[in-house]
C-alpha cells in the first residue's frame, strides 16, 4: 500500500456526502444513569462520492481513479467541501529553542475544545506569524509539520492559515455501476475513508 498525493477529482467530490463520526460507548447502569466513554482521540470522518456522480464522464472519472488505487489499497486526497481552510489558529508557544510546530485546526470555543491535527496542508497555502508576524518557514506536505527558520521567543504565540485536504482511501473493493441513460451512469454507493496516522 502507498499513498498517492493526488487528489479525488474536485467537482465529484464538491457533491458527495459525509462527515465526522465519533466512536463513543455508551453503558447504561440499573439505576438508568449512563456512563459514557470516547474511544477515539480523533473524529474519522466518511463520505460517499455516488451523490457527486452527474454525468457518464464522471463515472468514467471515478472508475478510472478507483482502479488507478486499486481498490481500498492506495490512500489519496480529498477536499470535504466544507470543512477544508482555516484562518489564525494558534499552533504553539515559543520556548525560545523548539522551531518545529504541527499545524492544526481548532473547533468549539472555550470550554472543551477540539484541536485536529492538520497533516495534509494544500501546497502554496500556508502562512505563518509570531505574534502577528510573519515568518519564514518550511512545511512538510505530508506530515502537516511547520519548521520556522528562527525559534519564537518564549511567550510568542505562533499561529497559521491554511487550506487543507483530507487523507482517505476507498472503503470498498467493487463498485456497482448503472448506465441509466445514454449519457448517465449511476453508481450510488462509492463510500471513502479517513486514514488515520498514514
Amino acid at each position: 500500500m502507498a499513498f498517492h498525493q493526488v487528489r479525488f477529482p474536485l467537482d465529484i467530490a464538491l457533491g458527495a456526502q459525509g462527515g465526522p463520526e465519533r466512536a463513543t460507548d455508551i453503558v447504561t447502569l440499573a439505576s438508568g444513569r449512563e456512563e459514557r466513554n470516547s474511544r477515539w482521540a480523533h473524529a474519522r470522518r466518511r463520505y460517499n462520492a455516488g451523490y457527486g456522480i452527474k454525468s457518464r464522464a464522471d463515472m468514467a472519472a471515478v472508475l478510472e481513479f478507483f482502479e488507478e488505487r486499486r481498490g481500498r489499497f492506495h490512500s489519496f486526497l480529498w477536499r470535504d467541501a466544507l470543512d477544508w481552510q482555516a484562518a489564525d489558529q494558534e499552533i504553539g508557544i515559543g520556548d525560545g529553542e523548539r522551531k518545529a510546530f504541527q499545524l492544526t485546526k481548532r473547533y468549539g470555543a472555550e470550554f472543551d475544545p477540539y484541536l485536529r491535527p492538520i497533516t495534509k496542508p494544500v501546497a502554496g497555502s500556508v502562512s505563518v506569524a509570531v505574534d502577528g508576524v510573519a515568518a519564514a518557514f518550511a512545511v512538510d506536505l505530508l506530515t502537516g509539520v511547520v519548521t520556522l527558520e528562527a525559534a519564537p521567543a518564549k511567550g510568542a504565540v505562533v499561529t497559521a492559515g491554511f487550506e487543507f485536504d483530507v487523507l482517505v482511501r476507498f472503503d470498498t473493493d467493487r463498485l456497482d455501476i448503472e448506465l441509466s441513460g445514454f449519457d448517465a451512469a449511476v453508481a450510488p454507493h462509492v463510500p471513502v475513508i479517513e486514514v488515520i496516522g498514514e
